[in-house]
């Protein structure tokens, strides 16, 4: 792979994207002067709308109020800055899928293996009859081949069609596009200097052989961003650019063989596994105390799966998962583990998916991209997995904030409240224990009462209180007991009420129901956590993060890496193996000097690699890579390698 032809191609393509979204803005009487909004009059004229004098199809109308409504929340630049990434994001995943061909009806989107304008263009009518795109309307499509000036037009309804029909198996990168985000669709992308064109002549064939380039893009795209936040207070909505590295693969290769392989490999000692692994470290030779020690915990990790580690059951999280590099090598890690045990190759890309890999971000586009990266590596193992739905557990954390508790809970009084009498309500108090669907965590007076019916529920008001600050805390949070134990409950209650056909409730359901999966995730146990946190201290944190830092992690708040050992060291059980590569500061100075010793007095660290100093490349942070295991384990012979004597 071309390194350095990314590392000049992604900066320059942000700013090509953003330029041409942007453009299309202007186009749709949409500009910014005095950091104020500025929006052109709008008229609809029979079935023409006319903006700042041009006219357009009518449903436009709707799309631009959406447009203007999500401008005037989150600001005209940071809205097309986030549109500009979605479509960089799309296009990045439509080359890879096209020359992997899996698009499944064989011909290129992009580009053309002959050169000139995309296949997808001259072999449209055909797809149209054939129904490769389900969205085209063959009739139009045939209307405006026929008219011989309308291949842009046409190319924009075939590149809409192409993420719609993905929409049903990455539905979190393709989904349907009829808003405002197909509205800032770039124009003019027939032409040579096209953002499309600077995508496929950038970039050679063989460096998309791997989806490692997906990361790698990632990284160069944002690189702009994060030289011009770093050294100063970081904003919010900045934080992934200030914070987000690449791991080297070497680097996760040793941290997922140590972890989720050493978990395998201490509950099946004949596994040759190890054998394929060049990162694995054999550990020492323990005493039989120690060696006891470990057996019990394997012993009890084993007894949840009654007697012995089931490949399913192997739960991985990267709670900071950036594009995905961690849970894609843990794919291949499991893949092995799922193979030795005689699963079916077939079977095994869904299973690991679905049961076994867990992945939380703060950026809206890099968990699309870390998702898009896992099915692909999947895909290479099924080529039936696109073809239906398929349940990823890799999560973008979202804020509840602009959500209204009160309004929400009126329309969800019904499912949030079991009343007597009916079989169903029978039903439900028998599966549920209780009268009350959260027994744990109850207002001062009854729901069935008409004075507190007025009230919201205190399990809502403890969701929406959670998240308000989700893209600032990130995976730091942790879900209250209370409410952890009301969250299947809750769950159910909204999912009745999604499909209740009362469109208040279905909204409300809506709107919290993703604040709920990520809430169960946060409150979930893992066999194996595996991370490259967030660098950032103390002077970087802004005020919210601070705050939240002295009160949450007094011993680890010096750093935002040194706040995600600890946390995760609450994400893992108490047989859990847990990898790190952080600064490793941690291991000197002074201010992580609790932070060492809650390390060592309640883990075991099982290796830990120092490296060279300007070893981790392109960031040149001094770090270090360790495995610990969960539980403290005296006596345990760790190991330990100083790259750092090596240039």
């Amino acid at each position: 792979m071309n390194k350095a032809k990314l590392k000049t191609y992604a900066p320059q393509a942000r700013r090509d994207f953003i330029a041409a979204v942007t453009a299309r803005a202007h186009l749709l009487g949409l500009h910014e002067a005095g950091g104020r909004l500025e929006v052109a009059p709008a008229e609809r004229q029979g079935d023409v709308a006319l903006i700042a004098g041009q006219a357009w199809p009518v449903r436009v109308l709707g799309q631009r109020d959406k447009l203007v409504q999500r401008m005037s929340r989150d600001g005209f630049a940071q809205t097309l800055e986030a549109v500009a990434y979605t479509w960089f994001n799309r296009f990045a995943a439509l080359r890879f899928m096209e020359i992997h061909d899996y698009l499944g009806h064989g011909q290129r989107v992009l580009s053309s293996r002959e050169g000139g304008l995309p296949e997808i263009l001259a072999a449209s009518v055909d797809m149209a009859r054939r129904g490769d795109l389900p969205t085209l309307d063959a009739a139009k499509v045939e209307e405006m081949k026929l008219a011989g000036n309308q291949d842009g037009e046409l190319y924009r309804l075939l590149l809409v069609a192409q993420c719609n029909t993905l929409a049903s198996s990455m539905p979190f990168l393709f989904e349907r596009i009829d808003d405002e985000t197909e509205l800032l669709l770039p124009d003019n992308l027939l032409r040579t200097d096209s953002v499309i064109a600077g995508l496929v002549g950038a970039i050679a064939e063989e460096d998309w052989a791997e989806v490692e380039i997906i990361g790698w893009l990632y990284q160069f795209y944002i690189s702009e961003k994060k030289d011009a936040v770093i050294g100063k207070v970081v904003k919010s909505e900045d934080i992934p650019a200030a914070t987000q590295l690449f791991t080297p693969n070497w680097i996760v290769q040793y941290l997922v063989q140590n972890s989720v392989g050493r978990l395998w490999c201490m509950a099946n000692p004949s596994s040759i596994l190890k054998s394929r692994w060049p990162y694995y470290i054999e550990p020492a030779e323990q005493t039989p105390e120690v060696n006891a020690a470990l057996a019990a915990l394997a012993q009890a990790r084993m007894d949840e799966d009654g007697g012995s580690l089931n490949p399913e059951s192997i739960t991985v999280l990267d709670p900071a998962c950036g594009s995905g590099h961690i849970l894609v090598e843990a794919y291949e890690t499991l893949k092995a583990i799922y193979l030795e045990r005689g699963y079916r190759l077939r079977d095994i890309p869904r299973l690991i998916l679905e049961k076994n890999l867990y992945g939380l971000d703060i950026d809206d586009r890099a968990a699309q991209m870390a998702g898009f990266a896992l099915l692909m590596k999947a895909r290479a193992d099924d080529r039936r997995l696109l073809d239906g739905p398929l349940k990823l557990n890799v999560l973008s954390l979202q804020e509840s904030k602009g959500l209204d508790v009160a309004v929400l809970s009126q329309p969800l009084q019904t499912y949030l409240t079991v009343g007597r009498g009916s079989p169903r309500d029978v039903t439900r108090r028998a599966e549920f224990g209780s009268d009350d669907l959260f027994p744990n965590i109850r207002p001062q007076m009854s729901l069935g009462e008409s004075a507190a019916r007025s009230k919201p529920h205190p399990a809502l008001v403890s969701l929406i209180e959670m998240f308000a600050n989700a893209k600032t805390f990130g995976s730091l949070i942790q879900i209250p007991p209370d409410l952890s134990a009301a969250l299947p409950v809750l769950a159910a209650a909204l999912q009745q009420a999604a499909a209740s056909g009362d469109l208040y409730a279905e909204k409300a359901a809506k709107d919290l129901l993703p604040l709920v999966e990520q809430a169960r995730a946060l409150a979930m146990q893992f066999d194996v956590v595996v991370a490259n946190p967030p660098y950032m201290g103390g002077k970087g944190m802004n005020t919210a993060l601070k705050d939240y830092a002295k009160l949450n992690f007094p011993d680890s708040k010096a750093d935002v890496f040194s706040m995600f050992i600890e946390r995760c060291q609450c994400f893992g059980k108490s047989s859990s193996e847990l990898g790190f590569v952080t600064p490793y500061v941690w291991m000197f100075i002074s201010s992580y000097e609790e932070v060492r010793l809650k390390l060592i007095a309640g883990s075991t660290i099982k290796s830990l690699i120092q490296l060279e100093y300007n070893a981790f490349e392109p960031a040149c942070v001094p770090v270090c890579a360790f495995v610990i295991g969960n539980s403290n384990v005296g006596g345990y012979a760790s190991s330990y390698i100083k790259l750092s004597d090596f240039k």
